[in-house]
């Protein structure tokens, strides 16, 4: 057993203080600090938390890469590579976002996947896949390669239905949406909206026959327009979970509050996008098979296409309570508990619950990080 004191912990509606988190690799318990004398003496490690929030481990449903490598290397280096920096960021599970690529690198970065989730996790646990492309439009192609898109195939996934969590996919790209109702009636994978030119009429009857989740929302998509509301129209009508890129780039600010009041705290997920330049300084980088540019922090393509973001997902939950007035337990939530409960794991992660996976985060009122734990085993300390 296990002990964090002198911490303020977050739970989903309060911030608990004078209490010691008991762990080991799922969570034992909560007592009061004033009673919890010589049970610490049997802890096999007491970490002082100094003041410090404890928070759950955070859950990005959305990256890339980071660090100077990418999901799509299709290398094991790459992945605990990813693994380990995303801790430092509080990330304690992610999972692992390919691009539209050509078929051959795509099933080589999902079969390293498939064989690195089998392993224990020096930094992040790899949840799964986040299959962003191939079946996407071109007009909003963002930062995929076009050449590379094509229309939806149940036999394109087939193998790696084990793996595969979500699937961004264009749904005015599925002829009377049968990749839709197929991967519903034969998978769990989650269907998302994204990079999609879709009138809103297109994207109703697409949430209807199963897409439950938006891809970045408001980025590579249809926007919002009084006479035409588009795929964004569609995901503010509906309650659908809706992705946010939280770095003040991608969306303007105002935005999220307005995002937050219309679908509700319960319905926003935080994610980052993150690509291979992420954690790094401005320079030149890469993003598909594409040469991008970092500067200032943020990622473009050379046409000038925003290229994914550096973001960190601790930073992204900051600029939420920042630009929104949300505290700290309904902020974390949406990067956290939301996640989970959209990947049917918030049985096992997501908050500090007794019986739920040890990961957690011990981070300051700037949410700058100090300890990652994972499934009770410490992965990042400053």
């Amino acid at each position: 057993m296990k002990a964090i004191i002198n911490g303020k912990i977050i739970t989903e509606k309060e911030v608990l203080d004078n209490r010691i988190l008991l762990y080991s690799d799922k969570i034992l318990g909560f007592i009061e600090s004033k009673t919890a004398g010589e049970l610490l003496q049997t802890c096999q490690e007491v970490i002082d938390a100094k003041g410090n929030y404890v928070s759950p481990g955070f859950i990005d449903m959305h990256l890339h890469g980071s660090g100077g490598y990418d999901i799509m290397d299709g290398t094991k280096e790459s992945l605990a590579a990813i693994s380990s920096i995303v801790a430092k960021n509080g990330v304690t599970g992610v999972l692992a976002t390919t691009m539209t690529m050509n078929r051959d690198k795509i099933y080589t970065a999902l079969d390293n996947i498939k064989h690195f989730m089998g392993k224990e996790a020096q930094g992040a646990k790899i949840l799964g896949v986040h299959l962003e492309g191939p079946f996407i439009n071109k007009k909003y192609k963002g930062a995929q390669a076009d050449e590379f898109i094509t229309k939806p195939d149940f036999s394109f996934i087939e193998k790696y239905v084990d793996i595969i969590k979500v699937i961004t996919l264009a749904p005015e790209m599925d002829e009377n949406y049968k990749f839709i109702k197929e991967v519903k009636e034969k998978t769990k994978i989650i269907l998302s909206i994204g990079h999609s030119n879709a009138e809103y009429e297109q994207a109703v009857q697409a949430i209807e026959n199963g897409v439950s989740h938006a891809t970045h929302t408001f980025n590579a998509m249809t926007p919002l327009n009084h006479r035409n509301p588009g795929v964004v129209g569609a995901i503010l009508n509906s309650d659908i979970y809706c992705e946010l890129i939280a770095d003040k780039i991608h969306v303007h600010p105002a935005i999220f509050k307005i995002l937050a009041t219309i679908k509700g705290m319960d319905k926003v997920i935080l994610i980052t996008d993150s690509m291979r330049a992420g954690c790094l300084h401005d320079g030149i980088s890469e993003l598909g098979g594409q040469k991008v540019i970092i500067k200032n922090n943020i990622a473009r393509l050379e046409d000038g296409t925003l290229a994914g973001s550096t973001l960190k997902l601790n930073q992204a939950i900051k600029n939420f309570m920042d630009y929104t007035g949300n505290g700290i337990c309904q902020a974390v939530k949406l990067a956290s508990l939301n996640p989970a409960k959209e990947l049917g794991i918030e049985k096992d992660r997501g908050s500090l619950e007794v019986g739920k996976y040890s990961d957690i985060v011990i981070l300051d009122e700037e949410f700058n990080v100090f300890k990652t734990i994972v499934e009770g085993k410490t992965v990042y300390t400053y």
